[in-house]
């Protein structure tokens, strides 16, 4: 997420209230996780495992726990819970926006878009032309929805990332403050949930065909003319190449990739990224040739065992 404006080290620090190492006047351009980050944003870490990842990275600025050496060409945030400075960072710049209407008045909808009754468009969404939107869809603030889309009723697109920290008195929710992307002749089944961002975009790229009830989470990219079938689950921070297919009810780990026309069977627990190009199924995954044959020892084992009591 890009700040409206460039800010200052020393003003970000104020807001936060906590102290920092870098000159007062260095730039500071918005704020990412650390698989989006870029230069010029803040990224948080808490946690000494990935202190040096996130020291390393390529954001300028890193919230940080714990007094470290500061690296060259960067500046520092100490925080005693760079969790918690981060969402008020996040509420600060992008505060909640409450809804006046139905459809905002700041949405920027399409020629030739239809808006069936009771769908819901919210602040500042971008829906390109020669969409269908059907009722009781949701598209959160700030979605962007390309030409030639449909969206079927009940879908959700931009609800909060599922992110928390583990804190003594309960769970405590990282803000959610990016998009989701839709991308031209996508294609978004029946009761389908499609999470924004924490600082960056979900997206899904052109081409793209989901069948009902599929989730996906924050973060994630589906590349170009994947088709996913119902009751899939896909995890945040996921990658996605173009042409991949995913059967009924396949399910993924977060962070992971699925290269370029796979195809994953029904029933898959994608538990690691896999090559493109082939056919994997079972869970753990393995090839689907593999895992089948496996199967069909197994299927064996009590012969086997009938001839070794004889």
């Amino acid at each position: 997420m890009k700040f409206p404006q460039p800010q200052e080290l020393k003003t970000i620090a104020e807001l936060i209230k906590c102290d920092y190492v870098g000159a007062d006047d260095f730039l500071v351009l918005g704020m990412n996780e650390i698989h989006v980050v870029q230069n010029g944003d803040i990224v948080f870490v808490d946690h000494p495992k990935y202190y040096d990842k996130a020291l390393a990275s390529k954001a300028t600025i890193v919230l940080i726990n714990k007094k470290v050496d500061c690296p060259e060409g960067k500046a520092l945030l100490i925080s005693d819970d760079p969790f918690r400075d981060f969402n008020k960072l996040s509420l600060h710049f992008k505060p909640f926006e409450r809804a006046t209407r139905t459809v905002a008045v700041s949405a920027d909808i399409g020629e030739g878009t239809i808006i069936q009754p009771n769908a819901f468009v919210g602040n500042h969404v971008k829906i390109g032309k020669n969409c269908l939107i059907h009722a009781n869809v949701c598209l959160y603030d700030n979605c962007v929805i390309g030409d030639n889309v449909i969206i079927h009723s009940g879908s959700v697109l931009g609800g909060d990332a599922f992110y928390y920290k583990n804190r003594p008195e309960g769970f405590d929710k990282l803000i959610s403050c990016g998009r989701v992307v839709i991308e031209n002749n996508v294609e978004i089944g029946a009761l389908c949930t499609i999470d924004k961002g924490v600082t960056g975009d979900t997206t899904i790229k052109k081409g793209t065909k989901l069948d009902n009830q599929v989730h996906v989470g924050h973060d994630t990219v589906i590349g170009e003319k994947c088709l996913i079938a119902s009751q899939t689950g896909i995890a945040g921070c996921v990658i996605i190449e173009d042409e991949v297919t995913l059967w009924g009810q396949v399910g993924t780990n977060s962070g992971i990739t699925i290269g370029k026309k796979a195809v994953i069977m029904g029933q898959t627990g994608v538990t690691k990224s896999v090559a493109g190009g082939k056919s994997y199924f079972g869970t753990p995954i393995e090839e689907s040739r593999e895992k089948l044959k496996q199967l069909a020892y197994v299927k064996k084992i009590p012969s086997i065992l009938k001839k070794l009591e004889e």
